[in-house]
């Protein structure tokens, strides 16, 4: 994934006794996934339309939620923006959700999201230069560890690269080679080394949806959750069946990473309304059933996740 530059300039301090509980509370979210057996999906929100959607599917079915910004989205709002934005959902609709920097580039981009104060994290080096060694790898996210004890933001991290990408495929799968999955051996000496809270698990899963859905090795998830401490998280959930993530739940899976599948109602919808309006330009009008079609598909993978009626109370 393409790098990115925090914009600077506009930067506002968070407020200091509001970050500390909300911190607190991502932090006790992700023990509960363990203590209760649910997960926390993680959305990415690329636009207001979205979030609308994710709120209200999450104070629907009160549930806790993770929103996402990707180094796009990043690119295009801003990160204090958005810090800022979802404080105002949160606030809005009652809801237990968290902000979450997704596939941060950089040490510099993941250091921009913990001073903008995002609860989480995701610390991806290698998805932008497949040619770094597990050694430089270790040493980047071990810097953003270090970095995230100033606000006590949670990281997360992998020893490799996930294949894919975040939209609708038309090719089969195997026009994707899958990077490798995760090899018990190095995921312990990983987690070790770099003292990360959650561990991003490559079991067969790749970014973005397509005509077949991935099979995942559960006996490898099996074997990792026994191996490792921490919280283990699922990218590439869009392109999973509801079985399989109802059994990636019941493995130990913490966090479920969704996107594709967001972008895709988001833009089936938003087309039909614009055939069925063309002399409709105020497009604010046209976006009702726009979120709810992404509502309902949050709504979907709620229910898989298991984490209906799993929010802490506000």
């Amino acid at each position: 994934m393409a790098g990115f530059q925090p914009r600077l300039g506009m930067s506002m301090t968070p407020d200091v006794s509001r970050r500390s509980s909300s911190i607190e509370g991502a932090r006790n979210l992700m023990k509960r996934t363990r203590t209760k057996g649910f997960a926390v999906g993680a959305f990415n929100a690329g636009d207001l339309e979205t979030l609308k959607a994710i709120s209200e599917a999450a104070a629907a079915t009160n549930s806790p939620v993770l929103i996402e910004a990707s180094a796009s989205e990043v690119s295009f709002a801003g990160l204090n923006v958005l810090r800022s934005v979802v404080d105002a959902y949160v606030d809005e609709f009652g809801i237990e959700a968290y902000l979450n920097l997704d596939h941060s580039s950089s040490v510099e981009s993941a250091k921009a999201g913990i001073d903008a104060g995002f609860e989480l994290i995701h610390i991806d080096l290698s998805g932008s230069d497949h040619s770094l060694s597990s050694d430089e790898i270790i040493q980047g996210t071990r810097a953003v560890v270090q970095y995230a004890r100033t606000t006590g933001a949670m990281v997360e991290s992998e020893d490799h690269w996930f294949s894919g990408s975040s939209t609708l495929h038309h090719e089969g799968i195997n026009a994707h080679p899958l990077a490798a999955t995760t090899k018990p051996e190095d995921a312990i000496r990983f987690v070790d080394a770099t003292g990360i809270d959650t561990f991003a698990v490559a079991i067969g899963n790749l970014h973005g949806a397509y005509p077949t859905p991935p099979d995942l090795d559960f006996g490898l998830l099996t074997t990792l959750r026994s191996a490792l401490s921490v919280n283990l998280s699922l990218h590439g959930g869009s392109g999973i069946t509801e079985h399989q993530l109802e059994a990636a739940v019941a493995g130990g899976i913490s966090k479920i990473n969704i996107n594709s599948d967001l972008r895709i109602a988001h833009r089936v919808a938003l087309e039909a309304q614009l055939h069925d309006n063309p002399s409709e330009y105020a497009t604010v009008k046209l976006m009702d059933p726009v979120v709810g079609a992404v509502r309902e598909v949050v709504e979907q993978k709620i229910k898989a996740f298991g984490s209906s009626k799993q929010a802490a109370a506000r």
